[in-house]
Order: C-alpha cells, then structure tokens, then sequence
C-alpha cells in the first residue's frame, strides 16, 4: 500500500506555517488530546473558511495536517517576518502553558520547556520581546476554552494586518 500525503490545504501558506508550529507546540509533550484537536479545528476553521459548509471542509482537510508533527527546525525557517515570529512566539508559549497532563504536573512539564526553548532559539528574538509575551502570557492565565480563542484572535489579527 501506498502512503499519499494529504492534499494541498485552501489556506495559504504561511497561515499553514503558523498552524503547524502552534499544532508542533501541542504535540511537544507528546499528547494532543481530542478535545484540543476538535476546538483548534474549529476555531481555526472559523477564522481561514466563510460559511459553514466551508469550515466543515477545512476542518477535514486540516485534520491531517494537525496530526503530523513536524519538527520546529523544518517549520521556523518559513516565517518571513518579524510579526510572524512573534505571533507564533506567543502562540507557541499560551499552547504549553495552557494545561497540564496531570493535576500534580508543572503547567509546563520539561518536555514543553525543552521545545519552547529551542523555538525561542529559532526566532531569534530579542530579549525584551520575549519577556514582553511570556509576562502578558503569564498574567493572562487564560483557561483551554479562552486560549483557542486568544489563538484565534491573534491569528485573525494578523492575517487581517497582512
């Protein structure tokens, strides 16, 4: 048998980059429960789909997509701007300091922090903007249900900024 990798997706590229380094981020600590896959596909099918026969085809055509974890040294290389490295420097730290596997585990286990620090490497950030993203992060505290929709928002922001 025959493995085909999935179709090309109808969002455009970099939104693919940015989901995919948001989905790498979930995957860090090894698990991307259901329930983080449903409310991603349908938050970020809201914001790249119109009506809803369109946003149930991109779910679909994204749930492949989410389920490949690719490593952030493949993905970071494709963001083309100082903007996009932020956004997903904020999105990656709110998706590892959303939750925990276990009610007696770090919000970030060692596997979440391992990865962040390797994407903070990537982005080449300066200093001041990480501690700028990890400190509104942080006093945020937003719970699973409010962290898809400030990933939304600040998606929708930035795709309404390009």
């Amino acid at each position: 048998m025959t493995l085909h990798p999935p179709p090309p997706p109808s969002i455009s590229p970099s939104q693919m980059t940015l989901l995919r380094i948001v989905s790498t981020m979930a995957w860090s600590d090894g698990n991307l429960a259901d329930e983080e896959v449903s409310v991603m596909l349908d938050q970020f099918s809201r914001l790249f789909a119109g009506d809803t026969s369109q946003q149930v085809a991109l779910q679909d055509e994204l749930r492949d997509y989410l389920m490949q974890n690719l490593p952030l040294e493949e993905l970071v290389p494709k963001l083309t701007s100082p903007a996009e490295r932020e956004l997903v420097l904020k999105l990656g730290y709110q998706v590892i300091s959303s939750s925990a596997r276990t009610p007696g585990e770090d919000l970030i286990n060692s596997e979440e922090a391992e990865a962040y620090a390797r994407l903070v490497t990537l982005l080449d950030l300066p200093d001041d903007v990480v501690a700028r993203v990890e400190q509104a992060n942080d006093s945020a505290a937003p719970s699973s249900d409010h962290l898809i929709d400030q990933l939304a928002a600040g998606l929708k922001h930035f795709i309404q900024g390009q």
